[in-house]
Parts: C-alpha cells; structure tokens; sequence
C-alpha cells in the first residue's frame, strides 16, 4: 500500500514538474518566444481595435468621428505601444516590417512566420470584438480604394506611403540616429501625417494585419491584395534605401530595435 501510494505521488510529481512549472519556467525564460509572441498579438489588437473602430464606430453613430481623430487615433495608439513594449518584441504589429528587418538584417528570418501569425490573430481577435460589441459588420473598418478610384490606384498609394513608414521606422533604429524610444514619436508621427493625405485614396493602412482582420471577420477579401502588394513592395524598397543610406544592417542598434531587449540576436556585432 505505501508502495503503490509513493509511486503515485511520484507520478504526480512528475506530471506537475513537467505539465506545470516547466511551462512556467520556459515563459518566464527571456530565450524564449512566448513573449515576444504574444505583445505581436496584444499590441496588434490594440492597434486595430482602435485603427478598424474609428470606422465601425463612425458607422454606428454618425457624425461623431471625423477623418482627422480616425486616423490620428492609430497613430497614437501605435506610439503608445513602443513605448510600453517595444522593448519586449520590437513593437512590429505589421508584416511589412518583420519583413523589412528581417531584409535589413536585423531581425532573423525564423522569427518572422511566427510574427506574422501573431499580427493576424491580433487583427482578427480585434474586428471579431468590435463586430461583436459595436454591432456592425467589420468590413466597415477595413480599406478599400476610394470610389472612382481604381484599384491599382490603391495599391500605388499603399505602396509610397509604406516606402515613408519603414523609412522612418529603419531609421530611428539605426545606430547612426540612435534615439531610441523616442522613435516611437517619429513613427506616429509619420503614421499620423500619412493617414491625414493619404487615406481618402486608399485608406491609408500600410499594413497587412490591419486589413487582413476586418476583411476576415467581415468575409470580404475583394481588394485586400491592394493591402498587401502594396506594403510588401514598399516595404522592400525601404530596405533598399536604407541601405544606400547607412550601408547594411545587422548592427546592434538596428537589430535591439528589432528584436527587443529578450535574447536579442546580433548578425554584426561589431556595427551599431
């Protein structure tokens, strides 16, 4: 009987070590992508919960959301954000920039699936609150090109506007500004004075995951190629311009913008 009774206890705790505080003990590990997974998810939702809901919002009581707050709310939801957890994740909540990074060099190519997940889920998790508690269709929080305006219209929109946002962002993480947080300023900013002339056309988005939520939610992906087309070419442009101004990546600087503070991995140890 004690036989029996110790070897259960042992099972059990084996079952806890392993089941329980390994777990545990691997989230709170800063080697570990837990982390970094899930402020991709959080700071995405937040983004689009405020990105999308000027739209539904605006739908739901009329004449109380001008184009001016629906665009400025973003970003400075978005400044927000790095400065409360850039650190933690690099502050991506966009597929066009994990990308961008990861071209630069600052940010390793494994990591950037896992990234882009999380920004979808992020978006989706977002359009799915806002349909629910708002009560309108999510596709009202989503881009589309403007009427009378075509498609590739859009897409040239998205394009040059997202040439200027990774501008921004490659930039105040280089080691040549080395501002820092405070380029959660200059990325808002930038978004901020983006969506006041750019968005009439095509909504101003500049990222995948931002649509990609409210087309999903809303079951309508006619236009959303514009969204990502648009950014990812952009995106790749950027890259090539940052490095005609400060020459390749990888740096520490450049890749601690990136990555964040957890387990950051540096491909030129000797650059800033």
């Amino acid at each position: 009987m004690t036989t029996t009774y110790q070897g259960m206890s042992e099972r059990i705790t084996e079952w806890f070590d392993a089941d329980v505080m390994r777990p545990i003990a691997d989230f709170q590990d800063p080697n570990q992508e837990w982390r970094r997974i899930f402020s991709e998810v959080l700071g995405t939702f937040f983004l689009v919960l405020v990105a999308a809901g000027g739209g539904m919002m605006g739908q739901a009581f009329p004449n109380t959301i001008s184009r001016t707050a629906a665009v400025v709310a973003p970003a400075l939801m978005v400044m927000a954000i790095i400065l409360f957890m850039g650190k933690i994740s690099g502050a991506h909540l966009n597929p066009a920039v994990s990308v961008a990074f990861s071209l630069r060099g600052d940010f390793p190519w494994w990591r950037v699936p896992g990234y882009i997940v999380a920004q979808l889920g992020g978006a989706a998790l977002a359009a799915l609150f806002l349909q629910h508690v708002v009560r309108v269709s999510a596709v009202f929080g989503s881009n589309y090109p403007a009427h009378g305006y075509s498609s590739w219209a859009a897409f040239w929109m998205e394009f040059i506007l997202t040439v200027g946002l990774v501008s921004v962002i490659l930039g105040t993480a280089s080691g040549a500004q080395n501002i820092g947080i405070v380029g959660a300023f200059g990325v808002g900013g930038y978004i901020a004075l983006a969506g006041l002339w750019g968005s009439p056309i095509s909504g101003a988005s500049m990222n995948p995951a931002r649509t990609f939520g409210p087309d999903l939610i809303g079951a309508d992906f006619s236009h959303y190629w514009v969204y990502v087309a648009g950014p990812l070419a952009g995106a790749v442009v950027a890259v090539a311009i940052a490095f005609v101004l400060r020459g390749p990546g990888g740096g520490r600087a450049g890749s601690g913008a990136a990555q964040g503070g957890l387990f950051t991995e540096v491909a030129r140890p000797d650059a800033d």
